[in-house]
């Protein structure tokens, strides 16, 4: 953030003013841009200090403050709109008809809202010996879900897990 400086901070002997409807003043000693900026009940902020001379303007400083936050907040919070969220989904390579289907919709509904969702399908022991198994789990999933979303890369195996990442499909 810019620092501003306000009223006797100012260093110069000479500034550029701009009264607050933004029309320029031209350029007064400080002293008298201080005291019109005293008798409209404002605050003289110093807003371009590298130019020659320096810049200042006629503002109520709380209010210009306050504006700024304001814009700050706006922006960050436009921002996290646009933000991806990735969630993850952890599956036993022996789960429920019923339980998959609830995983199914928590999934769907992730992709429909814009997030990516990581699926992990966990393999214990002797389910190891069988990773044809996880990966006919993971293309019902991917199949079941094709209408929103789509594979990100493709499954990879790493130790006792199969991983794999839906994207929401384009509208």
């Amino acid at each position: 953030m810019q620092e501003y400086r306000v009223n006797k901070q100012i260093k110069a002997k000479e500034v550029r003013l701009i009264d607050e409807n933004g029309k320029q003043l031209g350029i007064l000693p400080v002293q008298d841009a201080l005291r019109l900026a005293g008798e409209r009940g404002l605050d003289l902020v110093e807003i371009a200090p590298q130019a020659n001379p320096p810049v200042c303007k006629m503002l109520d400083y709380g209010k210009f403050l306050y504006e700024l936050k304001k814009k700050e907040k706006e922006a960050k919070k436009k921002q996290r709109e646009h933000a991806i969220d990735i969630k993850d989904i952890m599956l036993s390579l022996r789960i429920d008809e019923h339980d998959l289907k609830v995983k199914l919709k928590y999934m769907r509904e992730f992709l429909t809202d814009g997030d990516k969702v990581r699926v992990r399908i966990r393999f214990r022991g002797r389910e190891n010996l069988h990773p044809e198994l996880g990966e006919k789990l993971a293309d019902r999933i991917i199949q079941e879900l094709s209408d929103v979303g789509q594979l990100e890369g493709s499954i990879k195996r790493e130790g006792n897990f199969l991983i794999f990442g839906l994207l929401p499909k384009k509208k």
